[in-house]
């Protein structure tokens, strides 16, 4: 994947020394209540959200809803210590992330040694949901909290995937960058065509980063 720093979605915020580590637990169906769901096929299909009305006259029927689903390679990263992403599905890159305070991180070079991620923002799609399905069975970790604009750095959890399925996240639930355990990997994404975000970003509002743990688990 080449990286093309002019072409970043959104500039890191940076600046600060602290972390929140978001506690690791293995994705299982039951586990994943509320948040989505591990899917077995690519096709698996997307919700789409009705577009909300403005005011007090409704959005009209068979409409609002009609944007569909875009797909595309998921492509991620580590160089030196930053972890950069394209989404060619909705045409956006993104540096995500670090493995040690982005002061320092190198960014760019062979992959480094880490045992965590350093996330500076997540988000949610409140037009639909979102599905990444590994291409080549890599394993990742997915930091997600459950719907609501108030949401804390405490609230999210970082759910650890072992690459033989896919992961369903339904709309307004928050995520953070997926994190592959490898130097570089590619998902399958299908979402919103909308692509509508509604972000929150730790360093500004919490003063800290959200730590994702890239150790596995001790039991499943």
């Amino acid at each position: 994947m080449t990286i093309d720093l002019e072409d970043i979605a959104y500039a890191p915020t940076t600046g600060v020394r602290r972390a929140r580590e978001a506690p690791l637990v293995v994705a299982t169906e039951a586990i994943l209540t509320g948040y989505g769901r591990l899917v077995d096929t690519p096709d698996f299909p997307i919700e789409i959200v009705r577009w909300p009305a403005q005011g007090w006259r409704p959005v009209d029927a068979n409409s609002g809803d009609q944007g569909g689903a875009t797909e595309g390679l998921f492509e991620f990263a580590w160089r030196g210590e930053t972890l950069y992403a394209r989404n060619n599905a909705v045409g956006d890159s993104y540096l995500f992330g670090w493995s040690v305070w982005p002061d320092v991180a190198a960014t760019e070079g062979p992959a480094r040694p880490r045992d965590r991620a350093l996330i500076w923002r997540a988000n949610y799609h409140p037009d639909g949901g979102q599905l990444i399905y590994p291409v080549n069975g890599q394993s990742f970790v997915a930091p997600m909290a459950l719907p609501g604009d108030d949401v804390t750095p405490e609230q999210f959890v970082a759910f650890w995937c072992d690459g033989s399925r896919g992961l369903y996240i339904h709309p307004n639930v928050w995520h953070g960058a997926f994190v592959p355990h490898d130097d570089e990997a590619v998902f399958l994404d299908r979402q919103g065509r909308v692509h509508a975000r509604v972000s929150v970003d730790f360093a500004k509002e919490f003063g800290c980063y959200l730590a994702v743990p890239l150790r596995r688990p001790v039991s499943p």
